[in-house]
């Protein structure tokens, strides 16, 4: 699944960027025959032309305000503009790139030695000429209702994802002040005034196959998709398997183990 190399790929300088400023570039890692497979297997998840059960979708907005997004309906019928679909680690060929083995050298980089499980495997998406204009947000807090927050989030690119498709834009350094409010999620606009975090956003303009890292408490947003091509891109969140589930209203959540302890499969 891996271009020639990038599992062996050096790390250190990666993980001390990642360290520093809260996101980092693996470079294109994904062969063209992989892109050509996710590419697909999205399209056919819109359209319902391959279904799991239990999958999350969001439709996107007419309208590209994202106060506009409406929650809780689920799959609205076969459409290229969801811009969410979760729980993708149900597909064999999404669960495949989640597994492999740059991914795992990152993740024991960040997270150590423990069993290293995944908190949601997700597309996002912006269709052509569409999508919503994220606000300032981060993805960690007391409402994702864990016992710790997740360190790492791996960002592929599916398709280009230049500034003008709605590329990930970021604040860097801004995961080192921990999270805005306890709740996480969207930034307050006060914060995002006190902190300037529009004459210091960055672009991350990415190409098909590449990955960046980026930490949950890292101010990132995008911008709506003014292209005549999709922009899709598949995040998956990683964490120690010690992580625990805090809700009471439901039964806790269960979450997928990727890889066992490090010292297992040093041996195996």
């Amino acid at each position: 699944m891996l271009v020639d190399g990038a599992a062996e790929m050096p790390l250190v300088d990666v993980l001390a960027h990642y360290a520093a400023h809260g996101w980092a570039r693996l470079g294109k890692i994904a062969t063209d025959e992989v892109l050509v497979g996710l590419r697909a297997r999205a399209d056919d998840l819109m359209l319902g032309r391959v279904t799991y059960p239990g999958l999350f979708f969001q439709l996107d907005t007419a309208t590209g305000r994202y106060e506009d997004l409406r929650f809780g309906n689920g799959y609205e019928g076969p459409s290229l503009e969801y811009r969410k679909i979760e729980k993708l680690e149900q597909d064999p060929l999404f669960r495949a790139w989640i597994g492999n083995a740059l991914f795992e050298k990152v993740a024991r980089g960040c997270i150590g030695d423990d069993p290293v499980a995944m908190y949601r495997a997700l597309l996002f998406a912006k269709g052509v000429r569409g999508g919503s204009n994220l606000p300032w947000h981060q993805d960690a807090g007391a409402f994702w209702g864990l016992d710790r927050d997740p360190p790492l989030q791996i960002w592929t690119a599916l398709d280009d994802a230049p500034p003008s498709s709605g590329c990930v834009e970021v604040l860097p350094g801004s995961h080192a002040r921990g999270l805005a409010t306890p709740l996480g999620g969207v930034v307050p606009a006060k914060l995002v005034r006190e902190h300037d975090a529009e004459a210091h956003a960055l672009c991350l303009p990415a190409v098909a196959g590449e990955a960046i890292l980026i930490h949950n408490y890292l101010w990132h947003r995008s911008g709506a998709n003014t292209t005549d091509r999709p922009r899709r891109a598949f995040t998956v969140c990683y964490m120690s398997a010690r992580t625990r589930c805090m809700r009471k209203r439901r039964a806790p959540r269960e979450f997928l183990e990727v890889w066992g302890a490090a010292s297992t499969n040093r041996g195996g």
